[in-house]
């Protein structure tokens, strides 16, 4: 007996009509298929918790708000508070309540770009924002206080000279770092470049990657001099060499901010592989990663959740082979010279007869005199190559043995730096307060300060490194620093308003054999004469006690923090 209705919404159904019902509930029927198997669930589904940023998302895609970016320029007006959010995804960042106007954040992976790109970006900072360049943490490049009405201008211009800013903030992968002397260090394991634009291009051109739980870092480590902190991120590739071939080993759930490194999750994987894992890991993240709490979406919460071997599991699912298991034993030992802030100075590179300069570039403030300046030395001594680093400066790249003599010559000329002590050369800084408005101090200004005074007063032999952000955010990344300075506010007792302090923290480090995160030693020291002479006493109190031509990180490490305040006496003239 036929179960086909007669009539619908009162119509008589036509002959045609039943003919075609007929075959499509046969087909159904062939299938295993039944209405019972599309009828409702009893009751409403739930509403998903969702935060009020994945509300934004699912309300306008980001992408879709250019209309709207337009108008603010045409009518030179600040964004509205879901917009400030939207506007991310085009690399701008909204500066109010410290300045009325946006900051923008390229996309440079590898650190790669040109002495001609430079030169457009030292004009753009002239023309339309403050006349800086600023360089981050992450082999990029910021410029700052642009007003909304030059806005199109901006990504007009950084679109037309090869570079971009499509995805830099916000929920989107960051910029994907790298060693910038890979495919010029002699030291390394592997040119990790190929596999970095292999995956920016296809994150780039895929929009899946564009609306991640939250912000999301990858980096690549090719085993050479010049490090990358590839443990800090959500996806560490460190290369590895097994059996005479290199691997990559794949590290997952770095984020120093909350307190957590990157760890080894048990396997390898091939080079020609690494583009597709880190595509898949990250597909895992998209898929599950919390999307109610902005402070638990990162990626090593799920990882907490589930553990590494579900995590691996998941991933395997998406992936067409299989990724290779980890045997430490089998695992060759590669020797390499250890170097002092590596990434300043002249290195020989593996291109006979060239060598990289690494050039001192203060916390990353860049003039645009000096862009210019560097700009025009690497076309008359190099070949148009620069490379920035995770380390607020640059290199200049393929400089042959007979020019770099004339090229330090030049730079010195220029006021440009190419050598820095072992207090100054390893020396970060977030944005601060003159330009965040999540910071607390003048972490720039407060550590250029610091580092003056400290030079001052004692030679280092051996290297340190200082790290110093403004929040909690630890953008600079405070805990991975032999010293590191977390902004704060302070109350003295002669003053009616909080000044700018820090929170003190030493023993930090990143990499292969050096990876801890710091302790807090000081709380809340105010910024100046007391902070300067308390980090005096404590380096001084190295330099007499150490063992052995021990380094610093040692050093703090072997001590308690109650006997390293102890040696940290006040300094007496």
């Amino acid at each position: 007996m036929s179960i086909l209705p007669k009539t619908v919404a009162g119509t008589p159904i036509s002959s045609e009509q039943e003919q075609y019902l007929d075959g499509f509930f046969a087909g159904m029927k062939n299938r295993g298929l039944s209405f019972s198997d599309a009828a409702p669930e009893d009751g409403p589904k739930p509403k998903r918790k969702l935060t009020v940023e994945e509300q934004i998302k699912q309300d306008l895609n980001p992408f879709d708000a250019l209309p709207e970016l337009r108008a603010k320029a045409k009518t030179n007006t600040a964004p509205e508070k879901e917009d400030i959010f939207r506007f991310k995804w085009n690399g701008l960042f909204w500066l109010a309540p410290v300045h009325e106007g946006y900051m923008c954040r390229l996309r440079i992976p590898g650190g790669e770009i040109t002495t001609d790109q430079l030169r457009e970006l030292a004009s753009i900072a002239d023309d339309i924002a403050s006349g800086y360049l600023q360089l981050t943490t992450r082999n990029n490049l910021q410029l700052r206080i642009i007003q909304p009405k030059d806005t199109l201008e901006l990504l007009q211009r950084v679109e037309a000279c090869g570079l971009k800013s499509r995805g830099s903030g916000a929920d989107n992968l960051r910029n994907f770092t790298s060693n910038p002397a890979s495919g010029l260090d002699p030291y390394e394991l592997i040119d990790v470049l190929p596999y970095i634009h292999d995956l920016a291009h296809m994150v780039q051109n895929s929009a899946e990657f564009y609306d991640l739980p939250r912000k999301f870092n990858i980096s690549y480590d090719n085993g050479g001099l010049i490090g990358v902190a590839e443990d800090t991120n959500d996806i560490g590739m460190r290369a590895v060499k097994m059996d005479g071939k290199v691997y990559f080993r794949i590290l997952l759930g770095g984020v120093t901010g909350h307190k957590e490194f990157a760890e080894d999750c048990g396997f390898l994987c091939k080079p020609e592989d690494s583009v597709d894992v880190c595509a898949a890991l990250t597909r895992v993240w998209m898929q599950n990663g919390s999307r109610a709490s902005r402070s638990k979406s990162r990626m090593i919460y799920l990882i907490k959740e589930w553990g590494y071997k579900k995590y691996i599991e998941e991933a395997q699912k998406l992936l067409g082979f299989d990724l290779i298991p980890l045997d430490e034993s089998k695992l060759e030992v590669i020797e390499k010279p250890r170097k002092p802030h590596p990434q300043i100075g002249a290195y020989p590179q593996k291109q006979q007869g060239l060598n990289y300069l690494g050039i001192y570039v203060p916390v990353g403030n860049m003039p645009t005199e000096d862009a210019r300046a560097i700009a025009e030395i690497a076309d008359e001594f190099g070949n148009g190559e620069l490379r920035l680093t995770i380390f607020q400066n640059l290199l200049i790249p393929n400089i042959p043995d007979e020019k770099l003599d004339a090229a330090r010559t030049a730079l010195t000329a220029a006021g440009i730096g190419y050598e820095a002590s072992y207090i100054r050369g390893g020396a970060a800084a977030c944005t601060g307060s003159r330009y965040c408005k999540y910071a607390s101090a003048d972490t720039k200004g407060n550590t250029m300060s610091l580092i003056d005074y400290l030079e001052s007063k004692m030679t280092l032999d051996q290297p340190i490194n200082i790290h110093t952000t403004g929040c909690p955010h630890s953008c600079a990344q405070h805990y991975i620093g032999d010293l590191g300075l977390l902004a704060c506010k302070v109350k003295v007792d002669d003053q009616p308003d909080p000044v700018e302090g820090y929170h003190v923290f030493v023993g930090g480090g990143f990499g292969a054999g050096k990876k801890k995160l710091g302790r807090q030693l000081w709380k809340s020291v105010p910024a100046g004469p007391a902070l300067n002479e308390k980090v005096e006493a404590l380096l001084k109190a190295y330099l007499e006690k150490r063992e052995n031509n021990e380094n610093f990180q040692s050093f703090t490490t072997r001590h308690s923090v109650e006997e390293l305040d102890a040696l940290a006496s006040p300094v007496t003239a």
